[in-house]
């Protein structure tokens, strides 16, 4: 007989809330990670880090976010948490692009789109970096990024957890969120910065 699968309906509240912070602070905590992918699921089964099984069954249209409470035990002090793993990030450097004259500055902005597009990879632009997903190999995008040697601009992967504070919750969305794992479905993301 296996071990019982404790279910979770609804979130108790996150770890960013103050009271929530306090609440925590001497308290056991015990994780389940979670993908982006699968944070963005109402209904999943999965073991947290002390090998408990949690089946979580969120109304419809809810998901789980970084530093949700999906258990709290007073007495004992303990708590489960859910932590999101998001995938690594390649940030795209375009401020280059301000020193070349304006025709090449343009026409590199042009080829930079013209690759992203091609490949379907969402991107969301900030102040003259453009965060694209990983949602292929290093070494393709970097084959990608390579073959259109891009005059003003450069590019290096990071994880996502260092991106995330640098963006809004609605840029935040558009480059992590989705339901799709990231290399099934074809669907085009606008996003005006």
């Amino acid at each position: 007989m296996g071990a019982a699968v404790e279910i979770v309906e609804k979130v108790l509240g996150n770890r960013a809330d103050a009271a929530w912070a306090e609440r925590l602070r001497d308290a056991t905590l015990d994780w389940l990670e979670l993908s982006q992918w699968d944070a963005q699921k109402n209904r999943l089964r999965k073991e947290t880090e002390s090998g408990r099984t949690m089946a979580v069954a969120l109304e419809r249209g809810l998901s789980l976010r970084d530093g949700d409470i999906l258990e709290w035990d007073e007495d004992g002090r303990r708590a489960v948490l859910c932590r999101i793993r998001l995938c690594p990030v390649m940030v795209v450097n375009v401020k280059g692009l301000a020193k070349l004259g304006a025709e090449e500055a343009v026409s590199s902005a042009v080829k930079l789109g013209h690759a992203l597009g091609n490949q379907h990879w969402p991107a969301v632009v900030k102040n003259g970096v453009v965060y694209v997903p990983m949602t292929a190999d290093v070494k393709v995008m970097s084959a990608v990024m390579d073959t259109h040697a891009i005059a003003g601009v450069d590019y290096a992967f990071v994880s996502g957890e260092s991106v995330r504070d640098l963006l809004s919750p609605e840029e935040t969305r558009l480059l992590f969120g989705g339901a799709e794992s990231p290399l099934s479905g074809h669907h085009h993301e606008h996003h005006h910065a």
